[in-house]
């Protein structure tokens, strides 16, 4: 895939130089680009020379002069330019393996490449690095990664993650501590496989890794409807016990569905450090309370009005909190709508899985002046949900007024559109 131009800033220099979205930048000072890495590593200088192929398959050559460091406001595509690192693992709790057939097609796609680990905060789990990566990580002094540790038993890893390459966790790892490379590590947590004494054994031996290892979150395994190999859901014992473990560990964190599922409160914000595994639901329920605590609520609104979120499972106990303080301000009613994932199955109960049907079902007999749902659940920069239905098909099916929200579910954000 080439470095396709998607959007430009607007304002920027890439504006001022008339590039457009679909031209394809095909080097900086001579040299090819291989991803999103070398390009800002290029595009440091002072000095600077694109090459760039127009839409009618022309080629420029442009030498513009600007501020070190200076951004030139071009959107890629993609953040690779060459091949996306594939997975060559077969892991026990794959989701992707858990998918049916006929939802968007990103959604099947299986990579484990350091370079997205690196610019985007996915999850990568060393099996595939080579010697010529670990050379150009050290070189550049990239970092920090997330890395998909899970265990450091060798034979357990390798069983779980089905790749006779598993077994080197923590000779990569030690690895990344030698050459000073930090980097933050899951563990997706499988009843019967890495809980228990296997989980003591891995956080044991993750605290040798000293100042390199940033954090480590704890998640339950997700397990659809669609799975067809047995695999055991974390319940509320293997949660309560999880918790006891990680709570004689630094730097670790278990995720929110572990209080939930044990029936303790969700920690205070100190528990979560920096909050650097935010995307992986550790402390993000924490952090919706903490910004509405944050807030100075109107006393009154200017005309009566009923809000309902429209959240996940697992985000019902911080939107019961949050609309406990809601209904304190005069003329607004506000009340929650967990949203039940039937396509999935019960198990299932984040956000950016819910499905545009499990919506329509959820919220087709609310009566609400505004129905707010978190803009997690439509893919990034679309109205689309994950089953390829659009937001305007959920309006025109329930009739509703449907509010997408950004921002972490801003209640800010709420406030500001109510006016």
């Amino acid at each position: 895939m080439p470095a396709l131009v998607s959007d430009i800033i607007s304002g920027s220099i890439a504006e001022e130089l008339e590039i457009e979205k679909g031209d394809i930048v095909l080097s900086i000072d001579g040299e090819k680009m291989q991803d999103m890495i070398d390009y800002k590593f290029l595009c440091k200088n002072e000095l600077i020379t694109i090459e760039i192929q127009k839409q009618n398959g022309e080629i420029e050559e442009i030498e513009l002069e600007k501020d070190y460091d200076e951004d030139l406001g071009i959107v890629f595509e993609s953040a690779v330019f060459d091949k996306v690192k594939p997975c060559l693992n077969n892991c026990i709790f794959c989701f992707v393996s858990q998918q049916p057939k006929g939802l968007r097609n990103t959604l099947y796609v299986k990579d484990d490449d350091y370079r997205l680990s690196y610019l985007q905060g996915t999850y990568i789990t060393t099996t595939n690095l080579t010697e010529a990566d670990k050379e150009r990580i050290a070189r550049l002094h990239l970092g920090p990664f997330y890395i998909s540790v899970h265990t450091t038993n060798p034979d357990l890893r390798v069983k779980m993650l089905k790749n006779p390459n598993a077994g080197k966790i923590m000779e990569n790892l030690k690895w990344f501590k030698k050459n000073k490379i930090p980097f933050h590590v899951q563990i997706v947590l499988c009843p019967g496989y890495n809980d228990g004494t296997e989980l003591e054994r891995t956080l044991k031996d993750l605290s040798t890794l000293g100042s390199s290892l940033l954090s480590v979150a704890i998640v339950p395994v997700g397990i659809t409807q669609f799975r067809k190999d047995e695999l055991k859901t974390v319940d509320s014992k293997v949660a309560e016990k999880t918790l006891e473990i990680a709570s004689k560990y630094k730097k670790v964190c278990c995720s929110d569905e572990f209080f939930l599922l044990s029936g303790k409160p969700i920690p205070n914000s100190k528990y979560y450090g920096n909050f650097s595994q935010l995307d992986d639901g550790v402390g993000s329920l924490r952090t919706i309370m903490d910004d509405f605590d944050c807030l100075e609520l109107p006393k009154a609104i200017k005309k009566p009005l009923t809000i309902c979120f429209a959240c996940s499972m697992a985000a019902e106990t911080a939107f019961d909190y949050i609309s406990k303080g809601l209904n304190k301000v005069k003329n607004l009613t506000c009340f929650v709508n967990p949203v039940k994932s039937t396509y999935w199955g019960k198990n299932i109960t984040v956000a950016g899985l819910i499905t545009s049907e499990d919506l329509i079902n959820s919220i087709k007999d609310v009566k609400a002046d505004y129905i707010f749902v978190p803009a997690v659940m439509l893919k990034p920069y679309t109205n689309l949900f994950l089953d390829g239905n659009s937001l305007d098909y959920v309006k025109e099916k329930t009739g509703k007024n449907i509010v997408v929200t950004y921002n972490n579910y801003s209640v800010a954000e709420i406030l500001d559109y109510l006016g």
